[in-house]
């Protein structure tokens, strides 16, 4: 029991490990990272190799295919730049394999403890902490490995002799022995979670004399689908560019083991030749120590094969990009739904918030299609009040249309409380995990945001309703210069939300703030100048009291959402 427990606690020592290690890797480069894969993917070529050295530096796949998902949605990539960043991913995630292979081969347990207590001064030393965050996952992780190891040896697979009968009992020149290994392969990735975790164990058992290396590399293959499978089924409740993407990296790794099939045995051969790993050598033919020198060997063979494999299914599959593309798109057609009516979070999406650092980047495309969707709620607005300033002849032929737009309005603003508050609670759940300072303060920032854009909400729905009080109840129209200052104003405040939503879908550095501030101080004081003329219009009888009060009602709120406005634009840009 004790040593199945140290198996299980070295694996969840390892698990760990690589997370904290991915995650501290983020929170150092994380918005560099967005940049570089923004710049560098100009074509088929550059976009594989920006895809392996960003997944190669955040040891993350996942983290990648996350950012680029987020990139072609955001319309910064087309799914097939997406295709080949996703390519270049899978190569970069064979590094962990490297790693884990070293680990594997040498004794490095003694020299983990130094590494915590380096890490642990550098946590204490602000500046560095995210440096001691990557040694102390960095250490977890060779610790895991370590223990992993020597428990694997404190076993004795190699003379386990129940094991060696179960793994004799599959015939190692037949087909059906290897799509068995590739089948367990993959449902072991699925239900375990981390090809890492799969990997460390076929290493343990092949180098231990105990797993024939066809039948390892055969689990080997399997991981490749399994862990496929798992982004497949997280993308489910995504939207269609995310499931295509999805699918794509699915399609890459499911047509790699195909062909492998065909030319298994020579490839292995092949890598094994150039790792210097024996194949021929059989148990009791040598002394026992060639034997076990010959199957230490095996952990770089399994490191090789997976490079060697996913570099060649790369090289084979890059000159078919546009036809993958249009697969994908043949498989997963869009919704017809009319997402404008439908409430649906269309970049955040539980299943794929497995890093922290960059789940903030898909909060901020929602937020951004968030306050898209309030400026066309305004537009909304704008448009009823015109039809409520039909003469009564045309009124009786156009209160269908007016009702209609009404109740548009009203689910604009039921949909702008659900958008906070499903966003909200998103954020809440992202900053439940160990995040950068900087991105401590974009959650912050983002919280502001989303409160200040339903109240821009609220404030567009506060002015339907005073506009459908007046047109179904018995005040006089307004005057044509009430009319035209009632336009002016709103001119004003879809000029501020303009510029709200041109911040908001670009960067920051590159804004004019003044600008905004500008359109507010316009909107503040056209309001006053229209306050004291109304009250010399009541005095002068151009209009009654209760149509000069209705139309202060839609001038002050106009107003007020300009405020909104330009609170949503101070965090944004970290103003406070």
């Amino acid at each position: 029991m004790l040593i199945i427990f140290k198996l299980l606690g070295s694996l969840a020592l390892l698990m760990f490990g690589m997370k904290s290690m991915s995650e501290a890797l983020q929170k150092m480069a994380g918005p560099q990272l967005r940049h570089v894969l923004g710049a560098m993917t100009t074509n088929r070529f550059t976009g594989m190799l920006t895809g392996m050295l960003v997944t190669a530096s955040v040891q993350s796949s996942t983290a990648t295919t996350v950012m680029t998902v987020s990139f072609v949605n955001a319309g910064l990539l087309t799914l097939a730049q997406a295709i080949s960043v996703i390519m270049g991913a899978n190569i970069g995630t064979t590094l962990t394999a490297w790693i884990m292979s070293a680990g594997m081969s040498f004794d490095i347990t003694s020299a983990v403890y130094p590494a915590f207590f380096i890490g642990i001064i550098l946590i204490y030393l602000k500046k560095y902490r995210y440096i001691g965050d990557f040694l102390f996952g960095l250490s977890f992780l060779l610790l895991g490995l370590g223990t992993l190891r020597a428990t694997g040896t404190e076993m004795h697979l190699g003379e386990n002799q129940a094991l060696l009968d179960f793994f004799a009992s599959f015939d190692p020149d037949s087909f059906v022995t290897t799509l068995i290994f590739l089948v367990l392969g993959g449902i072991l990735t699925f239900c375990v979670q981390s090809s890492a975790a799969v990997m460390a164990i076929t290493m343990i058992l092949c180098s231990s004399g105990a797993l024939p290396i066809y039948q390892g590399i055969a689990l080997v293959m399997g991981e490749n689908i399994g862990t496929t499978v798992t982004s497949n089924l997280a993308a489910l409740s995504a939207n269609t560019q995310a499931r295509r993407a999805a699918l794509a990296h699915m399609f890459f790794n499911v047509f790699g083991v195909i062909w492998i099939l065909f030319v298994f045995r020579p490839f292995i051969d092949m890598v094994c030749g150039w790792v210097g790993y024996d194949v021929t050598m059989q148990k009791g033919t040598v002394d026992t120590a060639t034997f076990l020198a010959n199957s230490a060997k095996l952990s770089f063979v399994l490191a090789a094969f997976h490079t060697t494999f996913n570099v060649a299914n790369t090289f084979i599959l890059i000159w078919f990009i546009p036809q993958i593309e249009k697969f994908v798109c043949w498989v997963i057609k869009p919704k017809t739904v009319d997402e404008e009516e439908d409430f649906r979070l269309h970049f955040i999406t539980a299943g794929f918030m497995k890093t922290p650092e960059l789940s903030v980047l898909e909060a901020q495309k929602e937020i951004q299609s968030f306050s898209e969707r309030m400026q066309r709620m305004f537009g909304m607005v704008r448009e009823l009040l015109t039809l409520s300033s039909s003469s009564n002849s045309k009124k009786d032929n156009q209160a269908g249309d007016f009702n209609k737009l009404f109740t548009r309005i009203e689910k604009y603003e039921g949909i702008s409380d659900n958008m906070e508050l499903e966003i909200a609670k998103y954020l809440d759940s992202v900053s439940d995990a160990h995040l950068s300072d900087e991105t401590k303060a974009k959650i912050r920032a983002m919280l502001r945001e989303i409160s200040e854009l339903e109240s821009i909400g609220d404030a567009c729905y506060n002015m339907a309703r005073t506009i459908s009080r007046k047109y179904n109840g018995k005040e006089d129209h307004f005057v044509e210069k009430q009319y035209d200052h009632i336009h002016q104003m709103m001119e004003l405040t879809d000029q501020s939300l303009s510029q709200m939503n041109r911040l908001m879908g670009g960067r920051k550095e590159a804004f004019d703030v003044n600008r905004s501030f500008n359109i507010e101080h316009e909107i503040n004081n056209y309001r006053n100048q229209l306050k004291q003329q109304n009250i010399v219009d009541i005095n002068n009888h151009e209009y009654t009291y209760a149509v000069g009060t209705i139309y202060m009602d839609l001038i002050n709120e106009c107003e007020k959402l300009g405020d909104y406005v330009v609170n949503v634009v101070e965090a944004r840009m970290g103003i406070r």
